[in-house]
């Protein structure tokens, strides 16, 4: 046998080997594609009735879905506007409290610069007046017991001293 033979013999096998490993392929694939194709209709069959039947749903829905949608939006602007009612009215009476506060305030410190005029005004009327009548009154008294001998010294010192008014705002 010559090497050409050999070389022939073995090409010949090697196309067959490939040819058996092509055919176990094609078998392969054609299982799979089987299975696929079953899949597929299973798909179709379960799928199909289920999106047909959404599809109907949305279809039977939608006037619903956009009456929905029409309140959703009527709703909110009915709502925006009470909520900028609300927010006019709120402010209104905010304003009108801190008026209040303010107006309460300026009664406040009218009264009480009234009532400081008014002390200053009995203090210069009425106290200054009778602190200098009663020191001219005691002044009087001390003289007319001096000028009658009431008064004693002794030793330069007097006895029957009597506390000045003033002395006794202090005690």
């Amino acid at each position: 046998m010559d090497k050409l033979t050999i070389f022939i013999a073995l090409t010949a096998i090697a196309v067959l080997l490939q040819a058996g490993v092509l055919l176990a392929m094609y078998i392969a694939m054609r299982k799979s594609s089987e299975r696929v194709e079953a899949l597929a209709g299973e798909v179709k069959s379960k799928l199909l009735p289920a999106v047909e039947e959404g599809h109907q749903m949305l279809t039977a829905m939608r006037p619903k879905l956009e009456v929905i949608v029409d309140n959703l939006h009527s709703s909110t602007t009915l709502i925006r506007s009470e909520v900028e009612r609300v927010d006019a009215t709120v402010n209104d009476v905010v304003d009108r409290a801190r008026l209040q506060v303010i107006r309460a305030d300026e009664l406040l410190s009218r009264t009480l610069d009234r009532v400081e005029q008014t002390s200053d005004m009995v203090q210069r009327t009425v106290v200054s007046p009778v602190r200098q009548i009663s020191g001219l009154m005691q002044g009087i008294s001390v003289g007319l017991g001096f000028f009658f001998g009431r008064h004693r010294h002794n030793g330069g010192r007097r006895e029957d001293r009597r506390p000045v008014p003033q002395d006794e705002m202090f005690i």
